[in-house]
């Protein structure tokens, strides 16, 4: 997700208390999305307790919003070549912010499921729009503090997002884990849209690859489902399992034809002729692959098997944070002496050691036992982004 060059030449130059200000917000820019892929995940057991549906009916919400945003990331360069990025971002975060608040107001399991689909779909730009400004804000002299302070917005958020879901959850009522966003949201957009309208990267029309978006959003969306409900449904034993996994690999052959054939794909896979490119894609899939994982899954297991309260399930998160930010301060002087590839494969080795230690959990565990594979994995979370 890292900002393309073009696009960081771009940006303004801000000074003093305008560029700390605009910083602050676009870090909220990641926070925000960030946060909400895993606030909702503790208050699953209370949203469906509230809306009258199962536990499993009620991971849609956390599904639906993932699909979602899979399928609008890849849209983002066409986006901010046809529109500009400072308008792509800002316009983004106002369609989150009201998705937000639709899904505060949302009345059944159907209509939030239909909003977080919309919240998701629009979140797309944010996080790499967020990168990208904060880059050119900072100028290439400070890359790296730009960085840092990108790379501690994406681990706070969601270490964040239990605890905050846990609290409101235990202690309010649900809807307000997104309702939260809606006052962030105005800020943030009304500050980045001040500041930084002035200096609007360059546009250019470009064709949209329909065909290739369509066969995306279908390949994209089906290995989602299953991957989600493939525990719930006993797997290949369950006739949708097999045929979203059919539908999967499908669109995905017709998917990977066409973007190799087409003039403008919507993804444009000339790129990974670069092995360095290729290679760094996929260590950077299984480093989020691991790291949300645990964000996910950690939580719900804690509520439905061990008996916690969704404050406490946030609590045993929240430890990864703290060491997490404190690598991600001292990675910069680290990478000054050792190679950023040392360093991110350091980050693998944290974090399987931290799965390694969660393998003998059983339910009947102590507190410290939850929380010692998660100070690890902190280590690798720093090691991982900053690096």
């Amino acid at each position: 997700m890292s900002a393309s060059p073009a696009i960081a030449q771009q940006a303004p130059a801000l000074a003093g208390t305008t560029k700390a200000v605009t910083a602050v917000a676009l870090a909220l820019g990641t926070f925000m999305p960030v946060l909400d892929s895993s606030i909702a995940n503790v208050s699953i057991p209370t949203i469906s307790g509230d809306l009258g549906v199962s536990s499993n009916q009620g991971t849609w919400v956390i599904t639906s919003f993932a699909v979602a945003n899979g399928v609008s990331v890849p849209l983002t360069g066409w986006l901010m070549q046809r529109f500009g990025v400072v308008r792509t971002f800002v316009v983004s975060v106002a369609l989150f912010t009201i998705a937000s608040l639709l899904c505060g107001l949302a009345w059944s399991l159907p209509s939030l499921i239909a909003f977080r689909v919309l919240q998701g779909a629009v979140s797309g730009p944010m996080i790499p729009g967020s990168q990208a400004l904060l880059i050119s804000v900072f100028g290439p002299a400070k890359r790296p503090l730009a960085l840092t302070i990108w790379s501690i917005t994406t681990l706070v958020a969601p270490i964040a997002g239990p605890l905050l879901g846990g609290y409101i959850s235990d202690n309010y009522v649900w809807p307000w884990i997104f309702l939260i966003n809606v006052p962030v949201g105005i800020v943030c957009a009304y500050i980045c849209w001040t500041n930084l309208k002035s200096q609007e990267t360059p546009t250019c029309k470009l064709p949209i690859d329909r065909v290739g978006l369509a066969l995306l959003f279908v390949w994209v969306g089906a290995l989602q489902i299953m991957l989600d409900k493939g525990k719930d449904l006993d797997w290949f034993n369950s006739p949708l399992i097999v045929v979203l996994l059919v539908v999967s690999v499908v669109a995905f052959a017709a998917w990977l034809i066409w973007s190799l054939t087409e003039e403008h794909p919507i993804v444009d896979l000339s790129l990974f002729k670069s092995r360095s490119f290729g290679l760094g894609t996929v260590a950077l899939c299984l480093g989020y692959a691991v790291f949300f994982g645990n964000v996910v899954l950690m939580p719900l297991w804690l509520q439905s098997y061990v008996g916690y309260t969704a404050t406490w399930a946030g609590i045993v998160s929240a430890p990864s944070g703290v060491t997490a930010i404190i690598t991600s301060i001292l990675v910069a002087r680290l990478m000054r002496r050792y190679d950023a590839r040392m360093l991110a494969a350091a980050s693998f080795g944290f974090y399987a050691l931290s799965y390694f230690m969660r393998a003998g959990l059983t339910t009947d565990a102590n507190l410290f036992a939850f929380v010692a594979p998660q100070l690890v994995q902190g280590f690798a979370m720093g090691l991982f982004l900053a690096s």
